[in-house]
């Protein structure tokens, strides 16, 4: 299921639909492309960004632009800026590699990108308002020239939006100085450049950019790793379906299970918190300073508003929210990041019991030429993606808690507490695919050690009691659970005393050859298939068929 509310629709396997006007990819040349790389002030960098399916090079020189940081003195007399080293966010810098994908979507570029593809958008919606004579429709060439500014937009381009800033202190006209100065030389767009944000308050724009930074980093980057990982954990079973494993239920010895089953548990956990995500419907509003459409109804006072507004919102592949004050009242995004935190927590679940069961030996881990474990103890191959994950998801529940408590809550028809709030989306969400990448390498590299795992059963003959117990109520045996407790409850139970006590029970025959033949590693109920079918339950889950099932 895509994510996104009213354009959600079903993809197959790893096929997944974003916005055809935003970025695919925001790769570097020198990594942070300048940002985090100290270089002198008249060394240029170039960045490599797909938008609309073409790459775009953009040059910009850091002289030019001033776009390194001020550098800073500490303590000691020593110089510093702006780098992967001095980065305050980890995710800036040691985590960049890992992250960098939610880069197009959630940074300040990527705001912008969208910024100026709503007012764009809004322009030529507008040329499609009869009433609106003003702007006349537009010829092919002048919305070829249009939808060039969305799918050539460039470093460049967001740079020289940053420094019109500097001038206005006002980022969202600063995207609207930009488009008019872009277009004030061509003859058709020139005569109606105060078109451009025409009824618009800023948060017109910024609540449909923050919907698309949202709806495009969920579809692009976030939910395919979500699946990934539910992926490899659905493999993780099937492989090991029929590995018995003895139970630990408050940490004591229960009835056995397989290594695969409770591995299977986990995918589908994951899988219905993957569905709520991708259901949370992404809306918007664009309906003036108050939510009223003032301002539009006193220039037209014959144009039906609000039905534009629905039509403009949902062109942009959002659903469309008509009761509003001057800002979208962020309740789905509330509701979109206590989904991820729920599905984050149980991503931590997962992380520490397969930290667990790395504990008791019952995972190896393949070991890297070159990598230490602990920088005393050279015998230690110690289980830190798990722990990297379970620490990153900590981090990112944190953040999006925040944001979902705080968001829906705005004073009156508005207060400006959510426009800094939500430029840190991109830091628990950074942090979530952190963590899923960890656990996924951490997958990676488990080893099942059968041996141990045999071992533990065959020390552990005391979960016959349940079964001997459940058969003898069957049959009428008075006390049963009360003669297996005095029989194994704190004593040592081997295969030759739960035998002895077996063949002593007055039972039919089959039963009673059916309980001898029970031993630790056959007693796993339906665990087998359950761990076999879990693609089935999966899919069954997300409604489609997500995964291609094998046996």
């Amino acid at each position: 299921m895509e994510f996104g509310g009213a354009s959600s629709r079903v993809f197959h396997g790893d096929q997944y639909r974003c916005l055809s006007l935003s970025p695919r990819k925001f790769q570097t040349r020198t990594d942070l492309s300048g940002f985090y790389h100290r270089r002198p002030s008249n060394v240029s960098f170039h960045l490599f960004t797909t938008i609309a399916g073409r790459d775009c090079t953009c040059k910009a020189t850091l002289g030019d632009r001033k776009v390194s940081a001020d550098k800073v003195k500490n303590t000691s007399g020593h110089e510093f800026e702006l780098s992967s080293l001095t980065a305050l966010s980890p995710l800036d810098g040691r985590y960049w590699g890992k992250v960098k994908d939610l880069a197009p979507y959630l940074s300040e570029y990527g705001l912008i990108y969208f910024r100026v593809l709503v007012e764009i958008k809004w322009l030529l919606k507008l040329s499609q308002i009869p009433e609106v004579t003003e702007v006349p429709s537009f010829s092919e060439e002048a919305q070829l020239h249009l939808q060039g500014l969305i799918n050539g937009f460039s470093m460049n381009d967001a740079l020289e939006i940053k420094t019109i800033e500097k001038v206005t202190n006002h980022d969202v006209k600063a995207v609207e100085y930009f488009l008019k100065q872009k277009c004030q030389t061509h003859p058709e767009i020139a005569k109606v450049l105060e078109f451009f944000h025409f009824a618009c308050t800023s948060e017109d724009i910024n609540n449909l950019a923050h919907a698309l930074m949202l709806k495009e980093s969920m579809n692009c980057v976030i939910l395919p790793l979500m699946d990934e990982l539910i992926r490899e954990i659905c493999n993780t079973a099937k492989d090991n379906a029929h590995i018995s494993m003895l139970s630990r239920t408050h940490g004591q010895p229960a009835s056995p299970t397989t290594l695969g089953k409770e591995m299977a548990v986990f995918a589908v956990r994951l899988s219905r918190e993957r569905r709520d995500i991708s259901q949370v419907e992404i809306m918007g509003k664009f309906a003036g300073a108050v939510g009223n459409y003032n301002a539009h109804l006193v220039a037209y006072p014959d144009v039906k508003w609000p039905q534009i507004a629905k039509e403009f919102v949902k062109s942009l592949g959002l659903s469309f929210n008509p009761y509003v004050t001057q800002i979208e009242t962020h309740d789905y995004m509330a509701k979109l990041f206590h989904a991820i935190i729920q599905f984050n927590n149980i991503l931590i679940d997962f992380d520490r019991d397969v930290w667990g069961y790395v504990s008791l030996g019952y995972f190896k881990q393949i070991t890297k030429a070159g990598e230490i474990g602990s920088s005393t103890m050279p015998h230690k191959v110690n289980p830190i993606d798990f722990e990297n994950s379970e620490g990153n998801l900590g981090v990112a529940n944190g953040g999006l808690s925040h944001l979902s408590m705080k968001l829906p809550i705005s004073r009156w028809q508005r207060d400006l507490t959510d426009s800094t709030v939500l430029r840190n989306m991109g830091v628990g969400l950074g942090h979530s695919i952190l963590a899923y990448k960890s656990a996924l390498q951490g997958l990676a590299k488990l080893q099942v050690n059968e041996a141990l795992l045999n071992e533990d059963l065959n020390h552990s003959w005391e979960v016959l009691a349940e079964p001997i117990q459940t058969v003898m109520r069957r049959y009428g045996v008075p006390e049963p659970y009360e003669k297996l407790k005095e029989l194994t409850r704190g004593r040592a139970v081997t295969q030759e005393s739960i035998t002895e006590f077996i063949e002593g029970l007055e039972l039919p025959k089959e039963a009673k050859t059916n309980l001898l033949k029970l031993t630790p590693h056959t007693y796993v109920g339906a665990a087998v298939e359950l761990a076999r079918t879990v693609d089935l339950a999966v899919n069954m889950v997300n409604g489609t068929k997500v995964f291609e099932t094998h046996s």
